[in-house]
């Protein structure tokens, strides 16, 4: 029987199936955070319990650190707790913590990648949202709850019922300054924020396998924003040479072993997908986001559309233009901005820095604009010293922050200010999201920087 790649890694990991009800999942890689594990952890303290394979689960602080003088004690009372119970936590059960300080610590979903953990044809879990990312390696992987959280760390099993298969292709090639971000947010303004619920999307075509390792990081790890369970591509030769070597990843004869199973993780000629979708790379442009969820994308030379050119009612688009202080029919381009952010699980990696620096080298940076540049790990950080990117952007008057989720959510002290704009790299603009009453453009890296040094609303290809 044709199976989809999809098929070939979930089918391999179920332990039971519950008639009419859900699959038990194996899982191979437990990431955690200090967010969404200390209640988990309660709950195994409170019955006895303990974690049933230490060694395949991996503590990583991110969404609470600070992002400048990592060296001195955490200001804020929360986020210091919780950090402390990721650190109490990981020591008491027996589980690597990268905590702040650490040589590997950074985002979990970019040192996951860095450090090997993330293999093909291994199902990865974490209480986040954006666990989907690891899926560019052809790894089913998807974010989960608390209290699902704890069921993996007692059993490392989850109960999840299949979702259904969808195939998005992408064929052509891009034209100069159109990013992997430009093709997620393409996608999700097309599918909606809801067009993917029930699915898990295996994405294919030309772009995808021209496509960097870093660029396909970049649209697993938006699929969640279009409503999917998680997103996936197949494995090649980009993804093998890209682990090969890494900390965690096989070696010698483990090696060979295991490329004689991830050399099969493709979907088979004939299989059949519940819902199969083709976009044309000549139809991207650089994107960027009007509205309050990741589907009120538009191409960046557009105008804003109309409510009646859009799906969903009137009155929320409304209020969303409202949010925003934007209305119907009006350019984007031209629109100052205040902040810029470049970094998160979606855009923290060297590639995206190599890509900022590409805008901002020879210019200055507006002086209206207030620039958070935060690598997405502290190997990432070393990398734009060694690159010599870090004069560019000094020389340019930006500063280079240190490793966390920063200003992607309100969770730590990189808070844009209420009513101002912020150009950001991360994956969500909801209401409050970057800071109450903030107003998030998403955008490429290409994007932030040609907001950057001009202070409004620019084309990067009209400086690249």
């Amino acid at each position: 029987m044709s199976k989809t790649l999809f098929d070939k890694v979930w089918d391999s990991h179920v332990v039971r199936n519950i008639a009419d009800g859900p699959d038990i999942l194996y899982i191979d890689r437990h990431l955690i955070h200090e967010v969404t594990s200390p209640v988990a952890f309660v709950g195994l303290e409170s019955r006895g319990l303990s974690v049933l394979y230490p060694e395949r689960t991996f503590a990583v602080a991110d969404h609470n650190t600070p992002t400048i003088n990592q060296h001195l004690p955490v200001e804020d009372p929360l986020s210091a707790n919780q950090l402390k119970t990721l650190e109490d936590n990981a020591n008491k059960y027996g589980i690597s913590h990268w905590g702040l300080g650490h040589a590997n610590n950074g985002i979990v979903h970019v040192v996951g990648p860095e450090n090997g953990i993330t293999v093909p044809g291994a199902t990865i879990v974490c209480g986040d949202s954006h666990t989907s990312t690891h899926g560019a390696f052809g790894a089913i992987a998807f974010g989960i709850g608390t209290s699902e959280v704890e069921m993996v760390l007692t059993t490392q099993c989850i109960m999840q019922p299949k979702p259904k298969k969808m195939r998005i292709s992408v064929n052509g090639t891009l034209y100069k300054g159109v990013t992997p971000k430009d093709v997620g947010l393409y996608i999700i303004s097309k599918l909606t924020t809801s067009g993917a619920t029930g699915y898990f999307v295996e994405y294919a075509g030309d772009v995808f396998e021209n496509m960097s390792m870093e660029g396909r990081m970049t649209v697993c790890n938006l699929s969640i924003e279009m409503g999917a369970r998680g997103g996936m591509i197949a494995p090649d030769d980009k993804t093998f040479d890209y682990i090969k070597g890494r900390p965690k990843t096989p070696k010698g004869a483990g090696w060979d072993t295991a490329m004689e199973y991830w050399s099969t993780l493709k979907t088979d000629d004939d299989a059949v997908f519940d819902k199969e979708i083709t976009f044309d790379a000549n139809d991207i442009e650089p994107m960027i986001t009007y509205g309050t969820n990741p589907g009120m994308g538009m191409g960046i030379s557009n105008n804003i559309p109309t409510a009646e050119s859009v799906e969903g009612g009137k009155a929320t688009y409304d209020k969303s233009l409202a949010y925003m202080g934007y209305a119907e029919n009006e350019q984007m381009i031209g629109k100052k901005i205040d902040y810029v952010f470049i970094g998160s699980c979606t855009n923290g990696r060297i590639e995206d820095f190599r890509a900022f620096a590409s805008i901002v080298k020879g210019r200055k940076k507006a002086d209206n604009v207030t620039a958070w540049l935060v690598p997405g790990s502290h190997i990432v950080e070393a990398k734009i010293k060694e690159e010599g990117l870090l004069d560019i952007f000094e020389e340019a008057g930006f500063v280079l922050r240190e490793p966390g989720c920063s200003a992607c959510l309100a969770m730590n002290d990189d808070k844009v200010p209420a009513g101002k704009y912020a150009v950001s790299t991360s994956n969500r603009n909801f209401e409050g999201r970057q800071g109450p009453g903030s107003r998030t453009l998403l955008a490429s890296p290409l994007v932030a920087a040609a907001a950057a040094v001009t202070g409004v609303v620019t084309d990067p290809r009209e400086l690249l």
